[in-house]
């Protein structure tokens, strides 16, 4: 069986692990056999009496060959031993007890004589030295891994937040692995029980209050946050006192991640946008959403710029009854135009030329394409150049979708959605401010018109877009 067992292994370096492990196991076998009679006759030799000894040599062959057995159906050749643990420790224990029941079973049935202390002898020597030859292997690792660590030139003075299953488990990886450089010293935990205790060695030294004055104290420069059974709005909240201590921080991610032992540092990653919500993130069906476009005559102001063609290339996906883009720069408009018609040779699709400013031009082509949709997203977007040039913000930005707005409504348009963006909460610059009056205009529009009015704020990360309706 343990052949059966070394040659399943596809690792050299695993098979031979296991073999020496065999090895030893054989070796202890025989050492525990005959110390045990040295002690049951007070360790003079010449007290054992010749039977015992014939006995026990010509059992020894019989004993190993069942032990080995019985290890490997208690699968001690299969255990990651870098990594035991009470599962393992129990295994162990019961494989010896069973090897040594054997043995008395085995000789008796075999008319073989010991004394009868001598069972019980065998199982207190072999149990220790099974136990070292396993655990000995572990100590070995840890006691390495102090000794490169202390010597590590500029080790990342670590701090864990989390002394439940996740952080012991992210301690150990980050003592055993010699690929890392970080060096835990402290962890943050709210349990007042667990303070002043310590955690594989390391001082729990309190909550969350504790944090700052822990990162002073012990000059932290990285903070594992390995709590995932979080919620989002207690986890804001510790990486809002986190982000006052200047260090880098990795958090670990949900809860899933503990199943299957797939807690690891590779699952560690920075900390996003999400983390900071304070919730768990809204997720859009875009798909289901996009569908409304289907058959559909469908009016695109701006399509040339940044969101716009990405709005020609999404709708264009969903098979528009028409598609019309509209562009005062030809240049840009050109190329989504080539790109739709190279992916879609198929699609009803027109590309005009033309200001939102000019009121004859927008009106002219609401009167005869009568789209049902409009997504305006004709703007001037960039903060410092409106900055020097506010009249031309205001004139494009402002009457732009105004004189688009009027256009939708007087021509029976279904719904107009305004791209927006979030520099018009609370504005601080020009740009912001002209988009901020963008939405209250079609705001009011939507109270006096039949066409639906909305806004849809574009910011520089995506969780943060917000979408208003009134």
């Amino acid at each position: 069986m343990w052949i059966r067992t070394i040659k399943g292994l596809k690792n050299p370096k695993k098979r031979i692990r296991v073999s020496l492990l065999i090895l030893y196991d054989i070796l202890v076998i025989g050492i525990s056999e005959y110390t045990a009679l040295l002690i049951r006759f007070e360790f003079h030799p010449g007290m054992i009496r010749k039977p015992f000894l014939e006995s026990m040599i010509h059992y020894t062959p019989i004993n190993i060959g069942c032990t080995l057995i019985i290890f490997a159906l208690f699968s001690l050749y299969e255990s990651l031993w870098r990594y035991a643990s009470v599962t393992e420790l129990l295994n162990l224990v019961l494989s010896c007890i069973v090897s040594a029941m054997f043995q008395l079973v085995g000789m008796y049935m075999m008319g073989y004589h010991l004394p009868r202390s001598y069972y019980i002898l065998y199982l207190l020597v072999l149990l220790p030295l099974m136990m070292a030859g396993r655990f000995s292997y572990r100590l070995l690792r840890i006691f390495k891994q102090k000794v490169y660590t202390d010597h590590l030139e500029k080790p990342i003075i670590t701090m864990v937040i989390g002394a439940g299953d996740a952080g012991t488990l992210i301690i150990k990886e980050l003592q055993s692995s010699y690929h890392l450089s970080n060096k835990v010293v402290c962890v943050i935990d709210d349990n007042p029980q667990k303070k002043n205790t310590k955690l594989l060695g390391i001082p729990i030294v309190g909550g969350r209050e504790e944090i700052l004055e822990a990162v002073k104290r012990y000059k932290v420069q990285e903070i594992i946050i390995a709590i995932p059974t979080m919620p989002p709005k207690d986890r804001k909240a510790l990486l809002e006192i986190c982000k006052d201590s200047g260090c880098k921080l990795r958090i670990l991610p949900g809860v899933y991640q503990l199943i299957n032992e797939e807690v690891s540092i590779a699952k560690l990653r920075e900390v996003e946008i999400e983390d900071l919500l304070g919730r768990d993130p809204v997720e859009t069906d875009l798909g289901s959403v996009l569908e409304y476009v289907q058959d559909k005559r469908v009016l695109i102001t701006g399509g040339g710029g940044s969101i716009g063609s990405e709005l020609c290339r999404q709708i264009a996906a969903h098979h528009p009854a028409l598609l019309v883009i509209v562009d005062i720069y030809e240049n840009t408009v050109y190329d989504i135009q080539q790109e739709l018609k190279h992916d879609y040779p198929e699609m009803n699709l027109v590309v005009l030329i033309g200001s939102v400013r000019n009121t004859h031009r927008i009106s002219s082509i609401f009167q005869k394409y009568q789209p049902e949709l409009v997504y305006h997203a004709a703007a001037h977007k960039h903060v410092p150049l409106m900055e020097n040039s506010p009249n031309e913000a205001i004139k494009n930005n402002v009457f732009g979708t105004l004189n688009t707005a009027r256009a939708a409504s007087e021509n029976g348009c279904k719904r107009f959605i305004l791209i927006s963006t979030d520099k018009a909460v609370n504005p601080t610059n020009i740009m912001g401010a002209s988009k901020r009056i963008c939405e209250m205009i079609i705001q009011t529009l939507n109270t006096t018109c039949e066409t639906e009015f909305v806004a849809v704020r574009f910011g520089n990360h995506d969780p943060f877009r917000q979408c208003i309706r009134k």
